[in-house]
């Protein structure tokens, strides 16, 4: 039997274990697993309902929430994540870019010099691509850069992003986003509290509230979105992902309704 009462308990990254005296071995070593504390039991990705813990700004306890496993905990594919980023980027795209051909652009339509006896090339206008200020040939016009991806595909990429976050441990759930103020300070102070975390994506399942908005609007590290609006490539840009119940029950229904094709 080993005997416990005296040493301190010491908490490492939300796993507890135990310090151990300098000059005293607990445990024989042949006995001690070679994992490392923090690597979870459990394979990832097996579609498992997970219980997270719902906090708020100020770290208090608000109770547990069962997050879908066929949402948050889905097999990790960077091809398809790849496939969605690619889709988002080429899709927002502009696409205004354009240049003048040779009946757009500005200048006579007069027959530069005569055609025999100069001893030079023989040239019927001075607005063709080989002069200054003439045209551009083959150039871009304005033209949409979209590319098609299924809805499926855009769905399963929306629930790989959210799954990677939940087994990093980079998803925080949070009762609501309510701040006292519309102080910048506030956020500032919020987000120093967080571990490891450079920057953050706030999510709510409705309008923005007024005054977060104002408080966060000059942090560069911390974007607000709604829930309609969440998306991959948002996901990957933040590091840290803070989700309200609210926020995750419409992207919960959201992923449950059915596609209509």
């Amino acid at each position: 039997m080993f005997h416990f009462q005296n040493l301190p308990p010491f908490c490492f990254n939300g796993y507890s274990t135990l310090l151990t005296p300098a000059n005293e071995v607990l445990i024989p070593p042949e006995l001690l697993s070679s994992k490392t504390v923090w690597t979870p039991d459990r394979e990832l990705g097996q579609y498992e309902d997970l219980v997270a813990r719902v906090t708020n700004f100020h770290n208090e306890d608000k109770g547990f929430m069962v997050l879908d496993g066929d949402v948050f905990d889905v097999p990790i594919r960077k091809d398809i994540v790849h496939r969605v980023v690619r889709w988002q980027l080429a899709k927002r795209q502009q696409g205004t870019h354009s240049t003048k051909t040779i009946s757009e652009v500005s200048g006579t339509g007069r027959k530069p010099y005569k055609q025999k006896g100069t001893g030079r090339a023989r040239h019927g206008t001075l607005r063709g691509p080989q002069f200054r200020g003439g045209a551009t040939m083959h150039g871009p016009k304005p033209r949409s850069h979209a590319i098609k991806l299924q809805k499926k595909v855009r769905r399963l990429g929306l629930k790989i992003a959210l799954s990677a976050r939940t087994a990093e441990g980079k998803l925080l759930v949070f009762e609501d986003l309510e701040v006292p103020s519309h102080k910048t300070k506030n956020i500032v102070q919020y987000i120093k509290q967080m571990d490891d975390t450079k920057k953050v994506l706030l999510v709510d399942g409705g309008d923005i509230d007024k005054k977060l908005k104002l408080a966060t609007q000059n942090l560069h590290y911390v974007n607000i979105l709604p829930s309609i609006g969440l998306n991959v490539y948002s996901i990957l840009q933040h590091d840290t992902l803070v989700m309200t119940r609210a926020a995750i029950n419409r992207i919960v229904e959201r992923m449950h309704t059915p596609i209509n094709r």
